[in-house]
């Protein structure tokens, strides 16, 4: 049986786990699919980082470099998780590109106000798979995954709260 194009092989390693045999495949998809969405998150941060221009680039430019930094530490935790697990994790840009539901931008020119709404929407996206990964792992009793999700909501819900922020209008003022 040919194994899917867009997941990583299911096949399990020799690692000691508690886990059920049909846990790891469910929480390595998952965990592999928010691997994807990492490494697409942080390209796409990167690259509007690179690419900001207008009155406000030095704190959107700073902003999208931290940001981008905080993405790229997560995916270690991810694939490492992955690992514990017995699970294969991904192995090339290739399988990044099949795996990830965060679509890229790679248009010549995007406002800065596009760059903000795009990455409060990905960061969206991102916490919802992660939830529902969440979700995954308390039903197969998956404590340390579960809880290294969590740590990544917070840190993805700070992102997104940035991000609004700063796509706010001066008129727009909270109290």
């Amino acid at each position: 049986m040919a194994k899917a194009k867009s997941e990583p092989s299911k096949a399990r390693l020799q690692t000691q786990t508690d886990l059920s045999g049909n846990a790891v495949p469910e929480i390595a998809q998952a965990l592999n699919r928010l691997l994807a969405d990492a490494f697409a998150l942080y390209m796409k941060t990167k690259n509007f980082h690179w690419h900001i221009s207008g009155p406000h680039f030095r704190s959107y430019h700073l902003m999208f470099d931290e940001q981008a930094a905080e993405i790229y530490a997560t995916t270690d935790e991810l694939a490492e998780r992955v690992r514990k697990l017995g699970a294969r994790t991904l192995h090339s840009i290739s399988e990044i590109s099949r795996c990830q539901t965060i679509k890229d931008n790679n248009k010549d020119f995007v406002s800065p106000a596009d760059m903000l709404n795009e990455l409060m929407e990905d960061n969206k996206c991102v916490i919802k798979a992660m939830r529902k990964a969440h979700e995954i792992a308390d039903r197969h009793d998956d404590i340390a995954t579960a809880s290294i999700l969590e740590t990544f909501i917070d840190a993805a819900e700070k992102r997104n709260w940035f991000l609004f922020e700063a796509s706010r209008t001066a008129g727009e003022g909270g109290h």
